[in-house]
């Protein structure tokens, strides 16, 4: 059976793709990774039922520069595809996110292999974002995106545009065509392009990425349509339906088996207040007010079937809804081997789930060989900098897990701090760290949230003995506690166990007057980090980083 979410934690916007093979056929899903570096988290599979991280596809900052870029910004919605013996990655570069207007720049890179080298990008447009490419029977290929527009008092998002592109000149050729404005749902998004017995499958995602989020379908015999929406539309949502846990529904993408069988990969996201072993007994027909998916938007998998009229419904579900446990294809089970909790840092090479904000890291501010077997940061700009932050972080992917690490760090005055980080983003955090006194050289363990951007201290600063200090964080389902200890002594919590509601999309999206004054998109990160206010760049020593799932 397949368990979603296949990829859980924050893995939105699943883009998949079949490639066929001598010992089997291989699956890999893209995915969103917003102002997070590297740019587009590759997963893999053979099975569909087991997945692992294998790489990304930005990695060079002449691919994709995001600094100074704004929360919830940057890689939206990358569309993963293999053609004439390459692989395609369309993706856009979102630069900024509120108001009536989008700065939303398209972009193409191909590579021989899933592994690269991936090339320069090549611009393609900038009307609007969810770009993918149709590679149709003929040979040509098509470009498809969202078209936004900043109209007042109209529609913002405008209908999927269509326009060929030219692979041999390397830019976009011949009109562009809008064939298809959505339906009474809304907020039309996320195209892909399909075909399968001589007709064309258009599939968006429409009604918003929250809690009305659904998959809708329409076809037509004419690339360019027009197109006729699936009778009894979406395809797939959660809304108002009693789900086991899976809801926010939607953004899809499709793949067919070597043997014929049809999956849609899809986003969907758990609420933590209905992610428990009851999730399935709520009503939600009373709304879904004060719902928070700190583990942000997933991905999973839905099985199709394909009607007698040549439309497809979802297995499962009611026929229209999502499900926990979906039944898996026929194909030669292939799981990975499990990876270690913990991470000593003895190799020359970062973890591949850790991931930095908006730059590369290099050896100006994180190094692995300054000292043998620990990670050493350089400390650099805040926690709320949208430029040189010294962090690296790892999706939270479990709502009960604990996070540790050994931290040696020697602070000369309270502008220099390092230690652990539960990090929504620059306005949403809490921050366990190593500092000094306001006034004084004693060293001392302090907790800062901030909630809104505004910074509070829910507990006293501790005074430090000499040396290392060991940092843990552990979930709890709805709550999260720091502790510590020093000299091999009973761990020790820190201030009070603080809610994870901050640490959601959900608590991180505003809207002023119709309009959204920040969006949260990303899922909460756990991690280390080190800062130096000061300019003196002050370095801090990690000995080890461990996650570990809890029942």
């Amino acid at each position: 059976m397949i368990a979603n979410p296949i990829l859980p934690g924050f893995h939105a916007d699943p883009s998949i793709c079949r490639v066929p093979g001598t010992d089997g056929d291989d699956y890999y899903i893209a995915t969103s990774t917003f102002e997070w570096w590297p740019g587009v988290r590759i997963h893999h599979s053979k099975d569909l039922v087991n997945w692992r991280h294998h790489s990304y596809a930005c990695t060079r900052t002449s691919q994709l520069d995001l600094t100074g870029h704004p929360d919830s910004s940057g890689v939206w919605a990358p569309c993963l595809s293999y053609s004439g013996g390459q692989f395609w990655l369309i993706y856009t570069d979102v630069r900024s996110t509120v108001g009536a207007f989008k700065d939303t720049h398209n972009y193409l890179i191909t590579a021989p292999s899933i592994d690269g080298p991936w090339s320069e990008p090549i611009y393609l447009n900038s009307s609007g974002f969810d770009p993918s490419l149709f590679h149709d029977e003929d040979g040509r290929h098509w470009l498809l995106n969202q078209q936004w527009i900043h109209t007042p008092g109209k529609n913002h998002f405008n209908g999927i545009l269509l326009q060929q592109y030219d692979a041999e000149a390397k830019k976009l050729v011949g009109p562009v065509k809008n064939i298809y404005r959505g339906t009474e749902l809304g907020v039309v998004e996320g195209p892909h392009v399909y075909r399968r017995n001589g007709w064309y499958y258009l599939l968006t995602a429409e009604g918003g990425t929250y809690y009305e989020h659904a998959v809708t379908l329409a076809r037509s015999r004419q690339l360019d349509g027009p197109y006729e929406t699936l009778p009894g539309n979406p395809l797939l949502t959660g809304w108002q339906k009693q789900t086991d846990g899976l809801q926010r529904s939607g953004h899809a993408s499709w793949v067919e088996t070597g043997s014929g069988e049809w999956f849609m990969a899809h986003l969907c996201g758990r609420p933590l207040e209905r992610s428990g072993p009851h999730a399935h007994l709520n009503n939600p027909a009373n709304g879904y007010e004060d719902l928070h998916c700190p583990l942000g938007r997933e991905t999973a998998l839905q099985r199709l079937h394909w009607r007698d009229d040549d439309w497809p419904e979802v297995v499962g579900g009611n026929g229209q809804q999502p499900s926990v446990m979906v039944e898996a294809p026929n194909l030669p089970a292939h799981p990975f081997p499990a990876e270690p909790a913990r991470d000593d840092f003895d190799g020359s090479v970062l973890n591949h789930h850790l991931n930095s904000l908006r730059k590369p890291w290099d050896d100006s501010w994180v190094s692995l060989s300054a000292r043998p077997g620990h990670l050493r940061l350089t400390g650099r700009e805040s926690l709320m900098s949208l430029f040189d932050q010294s962090l690296l972080a790892r999706r939270q992917q479990h709502f009960n897990c604990r996070i540790e690490t050994r931290l040696d760090f020697s602070p000369e005055n309270i502008h220099q701090m390092a230690g652990l980080v539960a990090y929504y983003n620059t306005r949403n955090h809490a921050y366990l760290h190593v500092t000094t006194e306001l006034d004084g050289p004693q060293r001392v363990l302090a907790l800062t949230v901030n909630r809104d951007a505004a910074i509070s201290a829910p507990a006293e600063s501790i005074p430090l003995a000499d040396g290392p200090v060991d940092l843990a964080l552990e979930f709890s389902h709805a709550t999260y506690q720091f502790h510590y200890r020093q000299d091999g002594q009973d761990w020790q919590p820190v201030g009070p166990a603080l809610d994870t509601k901050m640490l959601s999309d959900e608590y991180a999206t505003r809207f002023v007057n119709g309009f959204a004054s920040s969006f949260g998109f990303t899922g909460n990160f756990v991690g280390i980090a080190c800062q130096d206010l000061s300019g003196a760049r002050k370095a801090a020593d990690f000995d080890y980083l461990s996650y570990e799932a809890k029942p």
